[in-house]
C-alpha cells in the first residue's frame, strides 16, 4: 500500500471517529433535553392531588350547639355590699370544724393560699367575704355567674357570690337590663345559693347526672369571668370526689376539671358533652389567684338536694346522730388498740342527743349504718346527712369486742349542734329616733317649724325630711340624699310622712316614680335650696 492511500485511509477513519463522536454527543445531549422537559410537565410528587380550598360554610361542632343552647340561660350576677362593723358571725364560717368530728387536722399545710373560691373582687379569697376588707361604711362589689334551673326565675348560683350583699342584680345574655334577684335561701356547707328575678318564661337549663360522669369526659364551663359575659371554656372532668385539703365544709366533694375557669365564672354551669348541668363551679386551685388548670365544681346531684330543699323550706335540714370522732386514718392504733380493724371510734357522744338516746357510749367503734359499712368518717357523715330526720336507723357497733346493733332516730344536726350549726341571728336594724321606714329605701320625718327655720327653708309648708338613705335601695338608685325635703310624689303634694306611706301603698311593681325633691340651702354657706326632678321604676317590695 503506497503511503497517500494509508493516510487517506487515516484520515477517513478520523473522520469516521469524530463524526461518531459527535453523534453520540448529539443523543446525550437529546436525550438530557428531553428528561428535563418531562421534568417540567409532570408533578413531583408523582400520584398528589392538588389541594382546593372549599367555599366558606357554617361549621357545625357539639361545642357551638352547646354554647348556642345554653346562652341563654347562664346569666352574670353582680352585688353590692356596704361594710359594717366586724361581728361574731357564727354560721359564715365555712372552715369552722364540723360537729361529727374532734377538730383533729386543723392545720392545713398552707393549702388555704392555694385553695380559692373565685369572685369578680380580687381581695376576696378562701372563705372570707367576696367584698374583701372594705373600710366600715364603704361600698364593696362583686361579679358571679349563674345558671337558670326554672322558667319561672329561680337561680342557681355559689353561697359566696351573694353572702352579706345588700343588693343583687342578674343580667341576661343580649338584654341590658339589670334585674333586682331575691335571695330564696343558701346553704354554707355546700357553699349554694339560689335567688330568684322577678321574669318569666325564661330558658331553664337541662340537668345531668353527675354521678354518671367519668374521669376524660368533655366538660365544658359558661359564665362571666372578669365580667365578660357567656364566655365559654372547655376541657376534660380530671378527677371525681375531690375533696380539699384543710377544708372542714366536708359535705363539698367536688368534680375537678382543667376547663378554664377564672375570677367570675363562679356559680356558673359546668356542663357534659350533651350540654347538661353536671356541677356549679365553685373554686380553683390558683398561686397566682387566676387560672392554673385545676379547677373544682360542687356535683350537680348534691346541688339538686339542696336546691330541692331550699324551694320547699327555705333552708337546708341535716340529719345527725349527735357524736363526734375521729377519722379512722388518723386513730388506726385506737382502733387496733379497741380490737376493731375498721369503723369510726366514738371520741365523745352529745347529751341527750340521738346516740345518747340509744344508748351509744364513748370509746364504741360505729361499724355499719342502715346495712351500710363504715370505713372512714365521710361514709357516717354522708349517710346520715341525706337521711330524713326521724328516720330510725340500726346501727352495729364493737363495744368491748363484741358487736351489738342499736337502734338510732336520726336528729336535726341544726339542733343537735345549735351553736355550730343554728340558725344566724338577725342583723338588728339601726333607725333614726322619729323616723318612719318607707318602702322606697329612705326613712323620712316630718317637718317643723323650728327645723324649718334651722334649715332655711323658705316654704312654711309642705314636705317630708329624709333622715337616712338604705344602701342599695331605689331611693339611693335614682339619686334620693340625706337632708332632702321629699316635695310632691308623682305630682301629688306630701306634708306628712303619712302621705309617703299612703302614695306607696297606691304604687305597685314596676310602676315610674317620681320625686320633686329639694336640696342644699346651708344658709351659712349661702346656698340657696334648689329643686330636683327624680325618678325611677319601682322594684318589687321584697328587693
Amino acid at each position: 500500500m503506497s503511503f497517500f492511500h494509508k493516510v487517506r485511509t487515516q484520515k477517513v477513519l478520523s473522520f469516521t471517529l469524530i463524526l461518531f463522536t459527535l453523534s453520540i454527543g448529539v443523543l446525550i445531549g437529546t436525550l438530557l433535553n428531553t428528561g428535563v422537559k418531562a421534568a417540567k410537565g409532570d408533578s413531583i410528587a408523582p400520584g398528589a392531588t392538588p389541594l382546593v380550598i372549599p367555599s366558606p360554610t357554617q361549621l357545625q361542632n357539639s361545642f357551638a350547639q352547646l354554647a348556642k343552647q345554653l346562652e341563654p340561660s347562664v346569666v352574670n350576677i353582680s352585688t353590692e355590699y356596704i361594710q359594717k362593723a366586724p361581728t361574731q358571725a357564727k354560721n359564715n364560717n365555712r372552715r369552722r370544724p364540723v360537729p361529727e368530728q374532734d377538730g383533729e387536722g386543723g392545720d392545713d399545710n398552707g393549702m388555704q393560699d392555694f385553695f380559692q373560691r373565685f369572685f369578680g373582687n380580687p381581695g376576696a379569697q378562701g372563705g372570707g367575704s367576696p367584698f374583701g376588707d372594705a373600710p366600715q361604711g364603704r361600698r364593696g362589689a362583686s361579679l358571679g355567674s349563674g345558671v337558670v334551673l326554672d322558667r319561672n326565675g329561680y337561680i342557681l348560683t355559689n353561697n359566696h357570690v351573694v353572702e352579706k350583699a345588700n343588693r343583687v342584680r342578674v343580667k341576661f345574655i343580649n338584654d341590658p337590663t339589670e334585674y333586682d334577684a331575691k335571695v330564696i335561701g343558701t346553704d354554707v356547707q355546700t357553699d349554694l345559693a339560689i335567688i330568684k328575678v322577678d321574669r318569666t318564661n325564661l330558658v331553664a337549663a337541662k340537668i345531668g347526672n353527675s354521678d354518671a360522669i367519668n374521669v376524660g369526659d368533655w366538660a365544658v364551663a359558661i359564665g362571666s369571668p372578669f365580667g365578660f359575659q357567656s364566655t365559654v371554656t372547655a376541657g376534660i372532668i380530671s378527677a371525681k370526689q375531690r375533696d380539699i385539703p384543710g377544708d372542714a365544709t366536708t359535705f363539698q366533694h367536688f368534680l375537678q376539671t382543667d376547663a378554664a375557669i377564672n375570677p367570675g365564672n363562679s356559680g356558673g354551669p359546668l356542663l357534659n358533652i350533651n350540654g347538661e348541668v353536671i356541677g356549679i363551679n365553685t373554686m380553683i386551685a390558683s398561686r397566682s389567684g387566676g387560672y392554673q388548670g385545676i379547677g373544682f365544681a360542687m356535683p350537680i346531684n348534691t346541688a339538686v338536694k339542696v336546691y330541692n330543699q331550699i324551694i320547699k323550706t327555705g333552708h337546708v335540714t341535716r340529719g345527725s346522730i349527735g357524736i363526734r370522732f375521729s377519722d379512722p386514718e388518723a386513730t388506726r392504733d385506737l382502733l387496733r388498740a379497741y380490737g376493731g380493724k375498721q369503723g369510726v371510734f366514738v371520741q365523745s357522744v352529745e347529751p341527750n342527743g340521738p346516740a345518747d338516746k340509744a344508748a351509744i357510749k364513748e370509746a364504741d367503734i360505729i361499724q355499719s349504718i342502715n346495712g351500710k359499712p363504715i370505713r372512714k368518717g365521710q361514709d357516717l357523715i354522708d349517710g346520715i346527712a341525706d337521711t330524713p330526720v326521724g328516720t330510725t336507723v340500726p346501727v352495729v357497733l364493737l363495744r368491748n369486742d363484741k358487736s351489738l346493733t342499736v337502734n338510732v332516730t336520726v336528729g336535726d344536726r341544726s339542733k343537735i349542734f345549735p351553736n355550730e350549726f343554728g340558725a344566724a341571728p338577725a342583723e338588728e336594724t339601726d333607725h333614726s329616733e322619729g323616723a318612719a321606714q318607707a318602702r322606697f329605701g329612705v326613712s323620712i320625718q316630718n317637718l317643723t317649724d323650728a327645723l324649718r327655720q334651722n334649715m332655711g327653708m323658705k316654704e312654711k309648708t309642705g314636705g317630708v325630711l329624709v333622715q337616712s338613705v338604705e344602701p342599695g335601695s331605689f331611693a339611693e338608685d335614682i339619686g334620693l340624699q340625706r337632708g332632702d325635703v321629699i316635695m310632691s310624689i308623682n305630682r301629688r303634694p306630701v306634708n306628712s310622712t303619712e302621705d309617703v306611706k299612703n302614695l306607696q301603698n297606691s304604687l305597685k311593681t314596676g310602676d315610674a316614680v317620681a320625686f320633686r325633691v329639694l336640696r342644699g340651702g346651708a344658709v351659712r354657706n349661702g346656698a340657696e335650696w334648689q329643686a330636683l326632678y327624680l325618678a325611677g321604676t319601682l322594684p318589687s317590695a321584697n328587693q
